[in-house]
This record gives C-alpha cells, structure tokens and sequence, in this order.
C-alpha cells in the first residue's frame, strides 16, 4: 500500500493566529505533525500553505512545500491543487492530516489509507470513535457519523445521530450512546474523488450542517467508514490546547 500524506496548513486563525508556528515542546507545531505524518509509513509527505513564513519553516526542518494560492475555502480545495500541479494519478491515495494535530498517533494515517485502499467503491475514507457520554453526542462541536452495514457513511451531523427514540423518551442515557459515533475528520481520499469533490457546489445540506464531507454524499462519492485502532489527542485551536498538547507530550518532549 502507497499513500502521501499532505498537510493543509494557513497561518491566519482567529482564535490562535500563526498557530502553525507556534512553539511546542521547543518546536513549531506544524513540525510535529509533518513527524507523525512521516511515522505513518507514508511514501512522501507534502506541506501545503500560502504563506512563507509556514514555507520557510517546514524547509528548515526538510519537509517538502507546495505553495498554494490564499483564497482556498477549505483544506480540502489546497490538496486538490497540489493533486493537480503534481499530476498525481487519479487512483492515487492521498491522506489529508490537518496542520493542528500534533498529537495524531500515526497508526491511524495509515489505518485510513488502508481502509480506502480495501475499498474499491469508495472515493473517500475516514475514521470514528464511539462517543461514551451525553456530553459528547449533544456537543453541535462533535460531529457525528452514521453508517450502513458496509461501513458506507449514510450521513454525518452535528445533531445527536441516531437518535435512540425509546431510549430518549425512557431517560436511558446509556441506551442514547448505543450506536453513538464521533468522526475523527481524518479523510483519505482518491485524487480522482478529490479533485471532482474540490469542483463541485457547496450543497444544501453541507451549507446546513456546515459539513463539506455533505457535499460528497449528496453528489454520490461514496465515503468508507471504520472504527479507529486508536483515539487521537486533541488537536490545537486555543492557547488552552497548546498548553494541554505540552502537558500530554511531557517535559523534554521531541515527538
């Protein structure tokens, strides 16, 4: 099994700006990814931003750049136009690992390339995790996926998804879990899936739900979905996570 791993990274962020250069564990937070990304067993992996500053960076420490135009939308638009500049085939298998996820463990990158690679339908796979409390499965911020007995996703959503009706209606918290499943956000995709996903319209639900993986469903591109081996760490949007990414990597930590 071959795959790339590409990492979208922008410096704007309005609640952490520059938050691909900031410090952790004496080192900028985009390096710790591209080392995850590189643990995987990826055949190459590809730094994908628009500003120098995060360019200049992951040089230095030897990662290979795409520069990329600015007025991408989402991540998901800056990997198809580094799939398309580097003419990558269509059935090539490229992992998306966003910029701020320093703490990915790198057993599941190469669990999602995998998954994909066992499914030849599909045009896009991504990874869940069982939610375990009704905290989680009523947190708009927690997106939820639901899928067929395939694994093919029938629908991701920020509302609680399924809803245990008897269970709700009985007070059966534990019986509202049943079926709960967070998505991860990691995606691997087909380059042929991926530049045709970047072509198209946002559609009415994913404008709904504020979901792109929406946009897939609704034009048919079909999406693997299976449990992840390994729970990820969280990622890092806030000074609160950075400081919490610091505390889980520990005192001298390198990785």
């Amino acid at each position: 099994m071959s795959f790339t791993v590409v990492i979208p990274a922008r410096y704007a962020s309005t609640r952490l700006p520059g938050k691909p250069l900031r410090l952790l564990a004496g080192r900028p937070l985009i390096e710790h990814v591209h080392a995850r990304a590189l643990a995987s067993g990826a055949a190459a992996v590809v730094v994908a931003t628009d500003d120098e500053r995060i360019a200049s960076a992951a040089r230095s420490f030897g990662a290979d750049v795409a520069l990329t135009l600015a007025t991408h939308p989402s991540g998901t638009d800056r990997l198809a136009e580094v799939a398309r500049a580097r003419r990558w085939p269509e059935e090539a298998v490229i992992v998306n690992v966003q910029g701020d996820e320093p703490l990915i463990p790198p057993a599941i990158v190469a669990e999602v390339a995998r998954l994909l690679t066992a499914s030849p339908g599909a045009g896009i796979a991504t990874l869940s995790t069982p939610i375990r409390t009704l905290a989680e499965l009523e947190d708009p911020n927690v997106v939820k996926v639901v899928a067929d007995g395939a694994g093919r996703a029938l629908y991701f959503s920020r509302a609680p998804i399924p809803w245990q009706r008897d269970a709700a209606l009985a007070g059966n918290a534990a019986g509202r879990l049943a079926g709960a499943a967070r998505h991860l956000g990691l995606y691997a995709y087909r380059v042929g899936a991926l530049t045709r996903l970047a072509g198209l319209a946002p559609t009415a639900l994913e404008s709904a739900e504020k979901l792109e993986q929406l946009r897939a469903l609704e034009h048919g591109i079909s999406i693997a979905v299976a449990t992840a081996s390994v729970v990820p760490g969280p990622g890092v949007d806030t000074e609160a996570d950075l400081r919490e990414a610091q505390a889980l990597l520990g005192p001298g930590a390198r990785t």
